[in-house]
């Protein structure tokens, strides 16, 4: 559970940290995110990524197509991309090792209003799916990543 093992950290963590899921690959300014964080004063800052569209989209009106647009990042929404600056307090809110970080903890903050979203507009891609590797190996074949 990603709450435990962050709990079983917390001898270790006594300043602000950064932490990553590890499934994908970004070019995220580190720096960057670390002043966000520190600019924003919360407890944690989730980088926010738009994640690649999968389906293009057409546009019916009655039985016929109006219009068909190629997919697009742009249509889909804002997701958490995995990337964090945290303060130890965080560790606190996390019950036991049984503890996913992304329901309790993280919901209980966002309710405090102590999570900020660094809006990351590079590249970003995770690898749950084999296609995502294949997407993942394409991307660093041709530097795809590299802003």
């Amino acid at each position: 559970m990603t709450g435990g093992r962050l709990k079983r950290l917390k001898k270790y963590l006594d300043q602000t940290f950064l932490m990553t899921y590890g499934d994908g690959l970004s070019n995220v300014n580190i720096k960057k995110l670390i002043n966000f964080h520190k600019q924003n004063k919360k407890m944690i800052t989730l980088t926010a990524v738009r994640p690649p569209a999968r389906f293009g989209a057409i546009k019916i009106n009655g039985n016929f197509v109006e219009y068909f647009r190629e997919k697009n990042s742009l249509d889909e929404g804002w997701i958490n991309g995995g990337f964090f600056a945290m303060e130890p307090e965080l560790i606190d809110h996390i019950k036991n090792d049984q503890i996913f970080l992304e329901q309790e903890p993280f919901k209980k903050a966002a309710k405090l209003k102590q999570i900020s979203a660094f809006k990351h507009y590079g590249f970003w891609q995770c690898m749950d799916t084999l296609r995502d590797k294949e997407i993942l190996e394409e991307a660093i074949k041709n530097k795809k990543y590299i802003d």
